[in-house]
């Protein structure tokens, strides 16, 4: 929206140029969601307080949660609310990716906005029924990737690349949506089934948001592209904005979810913010390293995965509670401890993945 004022306002005052470069609106965008975020989240607290949206807490998990119980949910609304304002405000709403990531975020925060509304506002203990939300996620998730496949402006856009390899790239025809499918479905889950301590799913999806920018950024550069040899996406540098805009509204939703939380952020946000990492990850080629950046996300997954297939096969746990997160609880961590640790696992991981850059 900006962006097509600042090009009318060009040629009337130079300084308008300043707007055409993507660094500038990535930085913008970030500033901006977070300004939203610190502004209106005292607010949307209250409110949901007000609606008596309170987090419902489980018997069988650790003693220390109980004391949460009531806690105001559905705080992810004030990120999806950020996100939305600041792409808008500085994306070149032209680009067909910047439109196809907000509707897959907007679309995923709808179903969990409807599931946390029914489960605690409504007091409907059943919420969207697990059959419903995997079908509405199947269908915005698969419809995401056939139109990413039925649009491809070129072959590198649905090759699978692998990390650390120059000229590694697989086509994969029709075999792209699948993988597409998996990713944002995949991914939304995953961050979901890691929001279960105060700050610890949002701070990786930060870390992450940001470095997937960068990829972003890169890949729709010819130049850079070229020199890092990594699939060149036109187009795919507006992602960029989005991605700032993300890491901003997370970092201002983590200014109320740090520990101890005053707001949690609920299926709305988790399923919204797994979903648009995932996208943009096949959108810029990268799923790989998607995998490795967010691989707290990929171990709170695979720990529940592990736990419930060996329960079923053998009748026994192989970790004290699922996921992994309330393993180490229940093993005596400290709440603050085990956020902070897998927050520097992260840390860890994103640093790697960017390595790939250059690691070839």
């Amino acid at each position: 929206m900006l962006l097509e004022l600042a090009r009318w306002l060009q040629g009337y005052i130079g300084g308008f140029h300043l707007f055409e470069y993507i660094t500038f609106r990535t930085i913008m965008s970030a500033l901006t969601a977070l300004a939203f975020s610190l502004l209106f989240g005292p607010g949307l607290i209250r409110r949901l307080a007000a609606q008596k949206a309170g987090q419902v807490i489980r018997n069988d998990g650790p003693q220390s949660h109980l004391s949460k119980a009531g806690t105001p949910t559905m705080g992810g609304t004030l990120i999806l609310l950020a996100i939305v304002l600041a792409t808008l405000l500085w994306a070149d709403l032209g680009n067909r990716y910047v439109w196809i990531v907000l509707g897959v975020t907007v679309a995923y925060g709808a179903i969990g906005f409807y599931d946390d509304y029914k489960k605690l506002v409504l007091k409907d203990s059943r919420g969207l029924p697990a059959r419903w939300k995997y079908l509405w996620q199947s269908l915005v998730g698969l419809s995401a990737a056939v139109l990413l496949f039925a649009s491809a402006p070129v072959p590198a856009a649905t090759a699978l690349y692998v990390p650390l390899f120059k000229q590694v790239a697989i086509p994969l025809g029709a075999g792209f949506i699948p993988i597409a499918y998996l990713m944002i479905v995949g991914f939304s889950n995953a961050v979901n089934l890691t929001d279960g301590l105060d700050g610890l799913a949002i701070m990786p999806s930060v870390l992450v948001a940001g470095a997937l920018g960068i990829f972003a950024y890169l890949a729709g550069n010819a130049v850079f592209s070229s020199y890092l040899d990594i699939p060149a996406i036109p187009g795919a540098g507006e992602l960029a904005i989005f991605c700032g805009a993300l890491a901003g509204a997370g970092l201002g939703f983590l200014w109320f979810n740090a520990y101890p939380a005053q707001v949690f952020m609920g299926d709305v946000g988790a399923l919204a913010i797994g979903a648009a990492l995932g996208c943009i990850a096949v959108i810029v080629r990268q799923e790989i390293v998607l995998l490795v950046m967010g691989g707290v996300f990929v171990m709170e997954t695979a720990s529940v995965v592990l736990q419930v297939a060996s329960y079923k096969l053998t009748g026994k746990r192989i970790f004290r509670m699922a996921p992994i997160h309330h393993h180490f609880e229940l093993k005596g961590w400290p709440e603050p401890r085990v956020i902070v640790r897998f927050w520097i696992i992260s840390v860890v991981l994103v640093l790697i993945g960017l390595a790939t850059l250059k690691v070839r």
